[in-house]
């Protein structure tokens, strides 16, 4: 993905520091999912303030805590993980994904992870049974870690100041940045290939060098960008986007035995409707806006 997810920005700075793990207890959930995803009838699953919909004990894994689902994810990504720390996130697109898993693996715990977004995609972590942190599925990443099926759809944004008057004919001429890790450098240096380039080592001062006037233009995951520039009070804006057909997928350990189950769950909460009413619920209102109504730029 090009991944990285968003919060304010002094927040972020605040949540930089924090490498917590958070559980959760539940009980099993006997009801399946509407057509829409969203609960059919009361249940007494629990994890966090999710509305646990799916089948609990119809998949099977064996996780690397007793009872617990181990998620990795990289923090701040607002919308996907809401809180400000891992041990205060009870709910997002990913939380509720990985919890409706837990509750299909029949786990009664849910511990999440802050790892280094660069560690995650290198394959340097490890004692997790499952990733979640909007990444974007390359054949170079495929090559050190195991994806799962993708479960989401994702273009590269621009972000800019508000009113900075950046366009698809102008923006090669502008101060382009991106941050290490994502697969937005890629997109910058090999295809954008804006005249003055930067990379940034975290989301955190990629947002900050826009809003301080150091780069005209940041690049990251359309929905990402949205987000973080409702955070900002609309002092940042996304004018336009560019398709890259990048979509996202879990990240498993290699070689992992889970895998085919877990990408199971995912198959049924696509199928069952899930997933779009995670959408609806926890991406549209961090976002401020539909990232299929941003406009779509072509590259000159």
């Amino acid at each position: 993905m090009a991944l990285k997810r968003t919060l304010t920005i002094a927040s972020a700075v605040a949540l930089a520091a924090s490498l917590g793990a958070c559980s959760s207890s539940s009980g099993g959930s006997k009801n399946g999912g509407s057509e829409s995803g969203a609960p059919a009838k009361a249940t007494t699953a629990k994890y966090g303030n999710c509305k646990i919909t799916s089948k609990p004990d119809s998949i099977k894994i064996k996780p690397v805590v007793p009872d617990t689902l181990t998620v990795e994810t990289t923090l701040p990504a607002q919308g996907w993980w809401n809180g400000t720390t891992a041990d205060s996130i009870k709910d997002g697109y990913e939380y509720c994904m990985a919890a409706e898993l837990a509750n299909m693996a029949g786990l009664k715990k849910l511990s999440i992870k802050n790892v280094s977004f660069d560690q995650l995609v290198a394959g340097h972590t490890n004692n997790f049974d499952i990733a979640l942190a909007e990444i974007s599925i390359t054949p170079e990443r495929a090559k050190v870690v195991e994806f799962s099926k993708p479960y989401f759809d994702s273009n590269i944004g621009v972000l800019t100041k508000k009113g900075a008057g950046v366009t698809a004919d102008n923006i090669t001429s502008k101060r382009c940045a991106a941050y290490s890790g994502t697969t937005s450098v890629d997109f910058l240096k090999t295809k954008l290939k804006c005249k003055s380039q930067k990379i940034y080592p975290d989301s955190q001062t990629l947002y900050q060098a826009v809003l301080s006037g150091q780069t005209d233009v940041a690049l990251l995951d359309t929905a990402i960008v949205l987000a973080e520039a409702k955070q900002t009070g609309n002092k940042l804006e996304v004018p336009g986007q560019y398709k890259t057909g990048e979509k996202y997928g879990a990240i498993y350990p290699k070689g992992s035995a889970n895998a085919a189950e877990l990408d199971k769950g995912i198959t049924t909460l696509q199928a069952d409707g899930v997933l779009k009413y995670l959408s609806k619920t926890y991406l549209g209102p961090a976002f401020g806006g539909d990232p299929s109504s941003v406009p779509v730029w072509s590259l000159k």
